[in-house]
């Protein structure tokens, strides 16, 4: 068997204003899983760098807010700004994903599964949660 070095994973972000929820596939790049919320502040690049380091990220799927009519947001343009930014620093690939209703079906998701209501009300929860789904749809097509 190989040596973890020799295994890559793919981030999944969703990006925010205030925060950025990150999902990583398992090694085998098989399934998706929440992961950890950062703060938009000014931490966030020395925390993204060392944890692209870190879990050997050889891609990243980045959420593209859009409207239910497929336009764009403010937000938007922010997000494109953001994905060349990484590319800048961390000379990775990103590729783009619609991100629409992510956060919705990650709510669902964490009040179907999460008993706890304080846990449920979590904001970081969705946000990683809403990377794991963008992520999971980017696997499934690629099946």
């Amino acid at each position: 068997m190989a040596d973890d070095s020799s295994y890559h994973r793919i981030m999944a972000i969703d990006y925010g204003k205030k925060r950025i929820g990150l999902a990583l596939t398992d090694p085998l790049l098989t399934f998706a899983y929440p992961f950890k919320t950062l703060l938009n502040d000014k931490n966030f690049w020395q925390e993204i760098t060392y944890i692209v380091e870190e879990q050997n990220i050889s891609k990243i799927i980045l959420g593209l807010p859009l409207k239910e009519n497929g336009e764009e947001y403010e937000l938007t343009a922010t997000v494109f700004k953001f994905k060349a930014e990484i590319e800048k620093r961390l000379r990775i690939e990103v590729l783009v994903r619609d991100e629409r209703y992510t956060s919705s079906i990650a709510l669902e998701m964490i009040n179907a599964n999460v008993s706890k209501k304080s846990k449920r009300r979590d904001k970081s929860l969705i946000d990683q949660s809403a990377a794991a789904i963008i992520l999971q749809d980017y696997l499934n097509e690629k099946k």
